[in-house]
This record gives structure tokens, sequence and C-alpha cells, in this order.
């Protein structure tokens, strides 16, 4: 199959809602990562996703919806809220009038609408709407849920330019929308709702724990652990809950702490780690590429190095992770190594999440 990037022109956009509703996929940008979008509510166009992404069919997928969705309109068509409390339903209609369109995904009862196949045989969906403005238009053309995972092959890095979905599906679907870089950089955050309106993280992401917690007012209970990779346990109740994703194809080891706080015995273990390897890839979050770099030629002389460093300013280094992750993925290295992010909230406890999986070699 031929793979073409199209601009987004309304000619283009047209296109590619008659694919999608032919029942084909097409790969859509966000503003968290690019999606591989099919016919939510069409199980054969679901199929095709999961075959395209080699995706196990345990591991559930994310309607995205148009701007302008309210509650009653996805009530008995999407989800079933009925059982949830005057209160809850209140919290529900605050989050979605707040921070939808937006990387916010919720999870709630669903209908005999959805297949099961987009829940993975669960009772809950998962919904959200993106606030990009190439994929509003196509939702707008379609007028249908369209379901879209990453626009990845299933484990690893997500990809936040349509260059990078090529390099991941090109060849295996007919579509690439083009629309820039990922403003955002990381998926959507998911959260649960119960009946009686207790919020549980299942996915940080583009929109911090604290913000969610501070509009809400009340405490967010933690993601439950993550899921083992084989689905023994179950489908998990959200994507990007797996042990191993995010994933470069290279062997990728978190550090315990960034460089800089490193000690003696620290550095001989990363040292023994890279033994063997002349050339390392370093994800780092410095300020300060070249006195990293002196300060790893001290500790390895004689290695060279490829070097990304994201900064000190949380929404820049998580717009720019996986697309490093990725260049580096792609280079001379035969060893990746990541500094923790050097913050633990907002945006740092979504890309220490990315980090943790996408790790070999710490666990």
């Amino acid at each position: 199959m031929q793979t073409e990037i199209l601009s987004p022109t309304p000619e283009h956009i047209a296109v590619a809602a008659a694919a999608l509703l032919r029942g084909q996929l097409v790969a859509i940008p966000t503003e968290t990562v690019y999606g591989l979008a099919g016919h939510g509510l069409d199980e054969q166009a679901v199929a095709n996703i999961f075959a395209a992404k080699e995706r196990p069919r345990f591991d559930p997928l994310i309607l995205h919806l148009p701007a302008g969705v309210t509650l009653e309109q996805l009530q008995g068509w999407l989800v079933d809220v009925s059982a949830f409390t005057p209160a809850a339903r209140a919290l529900l209609g605050s989050l979605i009038d707040t921070f939808w369109p937006g990387p916010l995904t919720l999870v709630l009862p669903k209908c005999p609408t959805v297949p099961d196949l987009v829940s993975s045989g669960l009772p809950t969906v998962a919904l959200r709407v993106p606030a990009h403005p190439v994929a509003q238009a196509l939702l707008q053309a379609v007028q249908t849920p369209l379901a879209a995972p990453s626009a990845n092959r299933f484990g690893r890095i997500s990809p936040t330019s349509a260059q990078a979905v090529y390099a991941e599906l090109g060849g295996r679907i007919p579509y690439i929308l083009e629309g820039g870089e990922c403003a955002v950089g990381l998926e959507s955050t998911v959260l649960k709702l119960s009946p009686e309106g207790i919020p549980t993280l299942l996915r940080p992401g583009g929109i911090p724990l604290e913000a969610l917690e501070a509009h809400l007012g009340l405490p967010i209970r933690l993601p439950p652990e993550q899921a083992p990779k084989d689905g023994t346990t179950g489908p998990p109740e959200a994507p990007g809950r797996l042990s191993s994703h995010y994933a470069p194809s290279k062997p990728l080891w978190l550090l315990p702490t960034p460089f800089a706080q490193l000690q003696p015995g620290d550095w001989q273990q990363v040292q023994h780690l890279t033994t063997g390897h002349s050339h390392l890839g370093i994800l780092s979050f410095a300020t300060d590429p070249q006195a990293l770099l002196n300060t790893l030629s001290r500790h390895w002389p004689g290695i060279t190095f490829s070097l990304e460093c994201l900064g000190s300013d949380p929404k820049a280094a998580a717009r720019a992770l996986f697309a490093s992750l990725r260049r580096l993925d792609e280079g001379d290295a035969t060893l990746l190594l990541a500094e923790p992010p050097p913050i633990s909230t907002g945006l740092g406890y979504a890309m220490m999440d990315r980090l943790r999986r996408a790790s070999s070699l710490s666990r």
C-alpha cells in the first residue's frame, strides 16, 4: 500500500473523511501526539487499527469527538451515566465544559453502541475532544466518533510529526494528514469518574494532576500499578498502562538521578552497564549541553555521544520528549541513557511515567 502525506486543505480533509467512512485508516494530528484514526463505531475499522499497529486487543482505545459535544448528547449514545449521583454528574459536566477540547480523556460507563473491541471488553469507554484544528475539521466532516490511538507500531515511541508517522506506518495506511509538530507532545491525561463522583487518575498526561485537583476541589486517586505487558491480569482500564510502552528499539536505561547528582557508586554502576559501547545516546534535561558533555567525557574517555538536551521548561521538554527519543533511536548510539525529569509534579510526573515505561534496563 502506498502512503500519502496530505496537506490539511479542505479538499484533502474531504478525501480523508471519505476514506474513514469507507472503513479505511488515516493518521491525524492532535495537540498531544499523532493518532491512527478509524471509524470508532465500525468494528471492522477498529479491527484494522489493531492490525496496522500490531496492537494486542486487550489494550483499549480512546474515542475522539467533535468540539461542542455535551453530556446530554453523550448520554444514551456513547455513555450511560444514569447511575451517577447528581453531584457526580455536576463534576463530569464541569470537567467537560472546562477541559474539552484539550488533552483530557474521561473514562465512563459505555452504551452498547460502542463496539466491545474499542473498550477491550470493559464496561467503560474512554472519550476525549482533541483541540487540534485539523482533527476537529475531520471530526466535523465525518460526524462520527473516531478511535485514534497513537499512530505508531505498538509499544514504540509515540509520533509527534507526520514524518514520524510515516517512519512507523508507511505502507500500512493510505493517508497521513499533515498538522505540524504536536503542541503538547504527551498523550492525554486519563481520568475515571465513579458514579459517586470519585476521580481516579489512570494515566498522567498533558493536563497536570494538580490542575485537575484544583478544579475539582478534591484529591484524585493515583493510578494503580502498571499492568504487565501481556495482559494476563485482564485489560487495563486505559491505554498507556502497560509495563513496557513508548519504547525505542535500542536499549534505554533510566538513571536513578540526573547526571549532576550521581554518586560515585552510581557512576560505577553506569560505567559497568556501558562496557562495550563506544557511542552512547544521552537524553538530558540539562540547560548547558557543553558542560554536560565535559562531565560525560571525563567519566567515559574515548566514548562518543549523541546528546538531546530538553532543558528545564516543562512544557518545552514535554513537547520535545518523543521526538528527541526518536532521534537518538535512529542515530549511531548502541545504548541510550535518560535522566529523570528535574521535577516530579505536573508534566514532570507525566514525563517520568513515559520514561519509566520506555526503559528496558531499569526494571
